[in-house]
């Protein structure tokens, strides 16, 4: 989520498959043939009854919801597997006149970059289809022996005006908590003081709390391996939490502060000791009212290919639920399964290279190389390959209308919700889906 994105490591996992084994009624039917036809009809009445019962649960339980047909760019017949680049040239920036309605119910987090200031336009634009807007403004940085909370410049009352008078999204800017981890988190005062920081802060600026980043910190500096500073960084959290829980959102009273903390994915099949844990996420579940897990990043340069495959999104959310097996159905709908707007362009070649494009770049490289589009399944991920000016092949891995939509989905079949890196990045028409 940072500006620097690290590689991931798959885990290896093999989704299981539901299967339905239905039996016959066959043998049941030749047995009673020889008995009264009255029995024979009551039974095929009980049959034909049954077996209509039957379709309808089954109908009302495991059918597709409405939400995905009802979009726009369903009733389009755009989401699907053989999208060509002249459609995605054409259609892109064609979206609903209805930017109100929303299609999922579950919280939909959306991060907007100062460095792409798209993402400000589309966050007025689609205002309503998002819970919860998180502006990426400050940083909590050691100052000496004190701290300072730096970022407030970035913040732009204007918009904040025009959010406030056009939806009901929530406004939590992100905080990247930056400084020296050991001492900070050693020192009670300076934990005391960078909570007064982000309170006073929120109070004075009107926010509904704030996004707080530093576990990805905590582990680059190697913090985390150790008990005791661990569980100081627990504390702290828990803390912030609480003191942004006992004050009233400025909109309104009835509505308390709230605290979304990132988390990122594991590096490996197993959980290591930096790694956020099942027992964090139950901990923290009181103080913390969701937690924006980065599900992206899955492969760079050095390893090019998709950005979230699918699968690995799951094995993902059965390592960090696995050990919460009794509450996960409590503390599920407050992971927000992390989506993607952006894509990567990976050069093929020897010392390989290249890295992350946003919507804009995507729509140049398909006018200018007119590719073929393929669809991985395995990965649930749209892709194509191109040759540069240098005669130097590259892979292009950005997100489609089939990849958000299946993705969406999976948080849906969760319980979960979303967050969305980052909005600027994306194409129009992507929020139709949400």
């Amino acid at each position: 989520m940072a500006k620097k994105r690290d590689r991931r490591v798959a885990p290896s996992s093999n989704r299981g498959k539901e299967q339905v084994d239905s039996s016959t009624k066959q043998d049941q039917l030749g047995d009673a043939a020889s008995s009264d036809r009255r029995l024979i009809f009551i039974f095929v009445l009980f049959f034909i009854v049954s077996s209509a019962v039957s379709v309808l649960v089954y109908r009302t339980k495991y059918t597709q919801p409405a939400k995905r047909t009802d979009s726009y760019v369903s009733q389009r017949g755009l989401v699907k597997a053989d999208v060509n680049y002249q459609e995605i040239l054409t259609e892109n920036s064609m979206v609903s006149e209805n930017t109100s309605r929303r299609h999922y119910t579950y919280p939909i987090l959306a991060y907007i970059t100062p460095w792409n200031s798209r993402g400000y336009e589309l966050a007025k634009r689609f205002n309503s289809k998002f819970t919860h807007l998180s502006p990426v403004w400050y940083d909590l940085k050691s100052q000496g022996t004190g701290l300072s909370l730096e970022g407030r410049h970035n913040a732009d009352m204007g918009w904040i005006s025009e959010l406030r008078r056009s939806g009901d999204a929530w406004l939590l800017p992100r905080v990247v908590l930056e400084a020296f981890p050991a001492e900070f988190l050693t020192r009670k005062k300076q934990r005391s003081k960078a909570i007064d920081l982000i309170v006073t802060e929120c109070k004075d600026m009107g926010y509904d709390g704030i996004v707080l980043e530093s576990w990805s910190i905590w582990a680059a500096y190697g913090i985390l391996h150790d008990p005791h500073l661990r569980n100081l960084a627990l504390q702290f959290i828990e803390q912030l939490g609480h003191a942004l829980h006992s004050v009233s959102s400025a909109r309104n009273n009835k509505q308390r502060l709230q605290l979304v903390y990132v988390i990122g994915p594991p590096h490996s099949e197993k959980l290591q000791k930096h790694d956020f844990r099942p027992e964090d996420l139950g901990s923290l579940s009181d103080a913390v009212d969701g937690f924006s897990l980065m599900t992206y990043d899955f492969s760079g340069p050095q390893n090019p290919g998709p950005n979230a495959p699918l699968k690995w999104i799951d094995s993902t959310l059965q390592l960090l639920l696995g050990a919460t097996s009794n509450s996960a159905g409590s503390i599920v709908h407050k992971i927000y399964l992390g989506i993607n707007f952006y894509g990567n362009d990976f050069i093929l070649a020897e010392g390989s290279g290249g890295g992350a494009i946003t919507g804009r770049d995507y729509l140049s490289l398909l006018e200018k190389h007119s590719p073929v589009l393929q669809w991985e399944k395995n990965s649930a991920e749209h892709f194509f390959f191109y040759l540069d000016d240098n005669n130097v092949k590259h892979a292009v891995f950005y997100p489609s209308l089939l990849s958000i939509s299946m993705r969406l989905e999976e948080a849906l079949s969760r319980g979960c919700g979303i967050s969305i890196w980052e909005i600027g990045q994306g194409l129009d028409y992507f929020f139709d889906l949400l």
